[in-house]
């Protein structure tokens, strides 16, 4: 995942995502650390097998390195979303309690689209739903189409 951000973009982050993104840039030094560390071992050695081991390395510092990269340049341009911000309208930062037409209860936190997971109910300001619901109030109907479906939800409470 090759991503270009602009320096002079801010990125609102929740604690949650600074937190899991600054996790990240951890892990991904400790791996450049070993990836290394094992070209250290490779250089030791010049049969054949060893080459190859060392190209493959080499493959995996650049990707890495790349990907550290991107996040650090994520990290310098973050800052923590506001904790004061209106109850009255969907921003990022909101948790959105929406109910569809069969009565299922559904809980998202609009987010950047950095730290989205779908499947911890962080949603991105950029998908499709998330575009739906920013500047809605409580009571508005939310309409969102996946394929050839549409779902609609009661948007009912706001925090």
């Amino acid at each position: 995942m090759n991503t270009t951000i602009s320096k002079d973009k801010i990125t609102l982050l929740s604690k949650k995502g600074m937190k899991e993104l600054k996790k990240n840039i951890i892990q991904l030094e400790n791996d450049k650390q070993k990836v290394l560390q094992s070209l250290r071992e490779l250089d030791k050695t010049m049969g054949r097998d060893e080459r190859l081991s060392r190209i493959e390395a080499l493959a995996d510092l650049d990707i890495i390195e790349s990907k550290l990269d991107d996040k650090k340049m994520i990290l310098s341009t973050s800052k923590l979303l506001p904790t004061k911000r209106t109850h009255f309208q969907v921003a990022i930062g909101s948790v959105v309690d929406l109910i569809d037409r069969r009565g299922h209860f559904f809980r998202f936190k609009i987010v950047n689209s950095v730290e989205a997971d779908p499947s911890d109910g962080r949603i991105s300001t950029l998908s499709p739903l998330g575009q739906n619901l920013l500047g809605k109030t409580v009571k508005d109907t939310v309409r969102w189409g996946s394929g050839n479906t549409t779902n609609y939800y009661q948007l009912v409470r706001i925090t």
